[in-house]
């Protein structure tokens, strides 16, 4: 009888591969075609969703004492849809006795079923694109993009690393110790994977699935059990992981309250009662830096996972391609509306300006290179609208309005044409001095863009690596032509922890982040204290227990 791993075996050997040879691969693929994914996948997908609106959730013999749900699309439906709720000591309770099980299944069994509920989130792509695109203000095409097959690559990404972890070591091995003349001592030693414990996953707004899927496939995979606690605003994404995962272990033969879904009431929420019960021993968290700080200070002995905010930095220093590079800038601020953990928010401009392939540009001529790339980008509304997306949160649209007085406006923010009922805005820009100012220095989530005047691009480098070292980065770019500049940016930049992009002038951004190739945060700077995916990301998820004995002819 073929197993799920052997189903999926081939799978898992390309992942592996992959993550060893750090080349381009993917196992899910990106583009919604209906010649990938059935002709009929986008308008079965929308329908899924639809079907899913204005009615209870259904998450069969998930433990539940009422229901929640407040869900509303920043492009200005509610959702309408209620979830199963549950306090923490109940839901701890439930994921404690699904655990022993789960546990004592083997590392193929457990990535057998991971692989396999990935395989069937691949195939409902569409529906959990429309589900991302009215909880997070993503664009369709992003959200087809990032909640589905990037995130699912980045799942099977942990799964793998996982695996070759847990398989590193042999299950069993024969030790024999020389003693002379006498006979030797030979002892049989055998090794079982003992995981942690229950896992946490707190989920953010902005990108449920992409950023949830790593900690999720990783605990799963190692043999702890889950429980999801997403945000109050985008519970649907991670909800219709949850059913997938409770399906597929129910049909293997286990509880399918190995994954619970945590969802609550942003008036009422459950989050630090669960990072606290000392039953939780380990915390995957993505959001803000206040309280990653407070989840880092009170799990426990839980081992915590996170990724916080940041600012990341662009310092232009010179370019052979201006027009090239005010482009791939342009859509680097536009995307999303700036509401990516990868978006760039400080730009460094020497304040006498830069050699460029059009002859020496000016610092103003430079923020309104940029300027100007955004309005050809954003020119046609259709375009646009796939480009920028909605506005998440509202709190992001009131951090416009502040930013709009706190220097020199290049170019300012406005809402999208034909987006009517939805929250949105596009890039804003203002210039102000690095030697007087300080604004710049925080991280301010949205379209908002600082251009930074600075001596040099050396200053430029120096202040954006130092500012990562104390606020956090995720992502560093840099246009240069002087290659001895360029290694001492690389330099600053690892040290400060930071991934760093040169040069880029064509269709690859800063902000984007590839699973199998790309490690996504350093953890070496305050923006996260974890990377996805490494060996680091998975190996303490579980420990390795023995038990020996002496070994006879039997």
């Amino acid at each position: 009888m073929e197993t799920l791993f052997d189903r999926h075996r081939a799978t898992l050997e390309a992942a592996l591969a992959a993550a060893r040879d750090r080349g381009f691969w993917s196992a899910y693929p990106e583009v919604p075609s209906g010649k990938i994914y059935g002709e009929t996948a986008k308008d079965e997908g929308l329908q899924a969703y639809e079907a899913r609106l204005n009615r209870p959730f259904s998450l069969p013999r998930h433990p539940a004492t009422g229901s929640v749900g407040a869900e509303v699309s920043p492009y200005g439906p509610a959702l309408g849809i209620s979830y199963p709720a549950n306090g923490a000591e109940t839901l701890v309770a439930a994921s404690l006795e699904a655990a022993p099980a789960w546990a004592a299944a083997t590392p193929e069994a457990r990535a057998g079923i991971c692989i396999e509920i990935l395989s069937r989130l691949n195939r409902m792509s569409f529906e959990m694109a429309n589900a991302v695109m009215h909880t997070t203000g993503q664009a369709f095409a992003m959200a087809f993009q990032a909640g589905g097959p990037h995130a699912q690559d980045r799942g099977l990404e942990a799964v793998a690393y996982a695996y070759a972890e847990m398989t590193r070591a042999p299950k069993s091995a024969v030790w024999s110790k020389p003693q002379g003349k006498a006979e030797p001592i030979v002892l049989e030693k055998h090794w079982r994977v003992v995981p942690r414990g229950v896992s946490l996953i707190i989920g953010c707004q902005t990108f449920p699935t992409w950023n949830s899927y790593p900690g999720f496939f990783a605990s799963l995979a190692t043999g702890n059990t889950v429980i999801v606690k997403p945000h109050p605003g985008a519970i649907l994404p991670l909800a219709l992981t949850v059913v997938v995962a409770r399906a597929v272990l129910e049909e293997q033969g286990y509880s399918a309250d190995v994954v619970l879904l945590a969802a609550d009431r942003a008036e009422a929420p459950i989050t630090a009662a669960l990072v606290v019960h000392p039953a939780v021993r380990i915390v995957d968290y993505t959001g803000s830096n206040a309280f990653g700080a407070w989840v880092r200070a009170n799990a426990g002995d839980a081992q915590v996972y996170t990724e916080e905010a940041g600012v990341n930095s662009i310092v232009i220093a010179a370019t052979d391609d201006f027009k090239g590079m005010c482009a791939n800038v342009a859509f680097s601020l536009s995307l999303y509306s700036g509401q990516m953990c990868t978006s760039p928010q400080n730009i460094y401009v020497p304040r006498g300006g830069i050699d460029t392939n059009e002859g020496h540009k000016s610092f103003n001529e430079v923020a309104g290179g940029v300027a100007a790339a955004i309005d050809e980008l954003l020119a046609d509304p259709a375009r646009a609208a796939g480009v920028c997306g909605a506005i998440a949160n509202p709190a992001t649209l009131a951090r416009v309005e502040v930013a709009r007085g706190l220097g020199r406006i290049m170019r300012d923010s406005e809402t999208l044409a034909g987006l009517d009922g939805a929250r949105s805005a596009t890039p804003l820009i203002v210039a102000v001095d690095g030697a007087s100012s300080e604004v710049q220095n925080e991280e301010r989530f949205g379209p908002i863009t600082f251009v930074i005047a600075v001596e040099s691009g050396k200053e430029g480098i120096a202040k954006a690596s130092m500012l990562a070292r104390h606020k956090g980065a995720i992502t560093a770019a840099l246009y240069a032509t002087d290659e001895t500049l360029i290694e001492e940016a690389a330099d600053a930049f690892a040290s400060a922890g930071v991934n760093l992009s040169v040069n880029l002038t064509g269709n690859i951004f800063v902000n984007q982040s590839a699973a199998f190739s790309d490690f996504h945060v350093t953890g070496g700077n305050p923006a996260g204290n974890a990377s996805l995916t490494d060996t680091a990301f998975v190996a303490n998820r579980f420990r390795l227990a023995m038990w020996r004995r002496p070994k006879t002819g039997k």
